[in-house]
């Protein structure tokens, strides 16, 4: 009997302890310090310099890693084939200050036919 209240003793000591535990699993850019996206935005500026027109979008994605926004889709051209765009989006900058990523915060880089024809808003435009 005594054993027994020992060992309730013991379980609700260790219940009421571990009621004040918390494991914080939210998402990154919820944080206050906002630490987590300027090094990202710090690194992905550093890594586009490490792209090269004529790559593909495999390639790119091992260097930069997963996009924050990406957009695809095919279009006409003059002599009336398909040509696939595809448009990959990375944080390289700060625009507001809400913790959430938008497209206005990001790089696009640009490819057709899985080809990297460049990275920018200058080239975001033009297709």
């Amino acid at each position: 009997m005594k054993l027994k209240l020992i060992a309730a003793g013991l379980i609700g000591a260790t219940s009421l302890a571990l009621s004040g535990c918390v494991i914080s699993v939210g998402d990154h850019e919820s944080s206050k310090s906002g630490d987590y996206w300027q090094e990202q935005q710090d690194k992905n500026r550093d890594l586009l310099s490490k792209l090269s027109l004529g790559m593909s979008s495999n390639q790119v994605t091992t260097v930069m890693g997963t996009a924050d926004f990406s957009e695809a889709y095919t279009k006409p051209t003059q002599n009336h084939a398909e040509q696939s765009i595809k448009v990959l989006f990375y944080r390289t900058q700060w625009a507001e200050g809400n913790g959430k990523t938008t497209k206005d915060e990001c790089t696009p880089i640009v490819f057709r036919d899985d080809v990297l024809v460049g990275w920018g808003d200058t080239v975001y435009q033009q297709i």
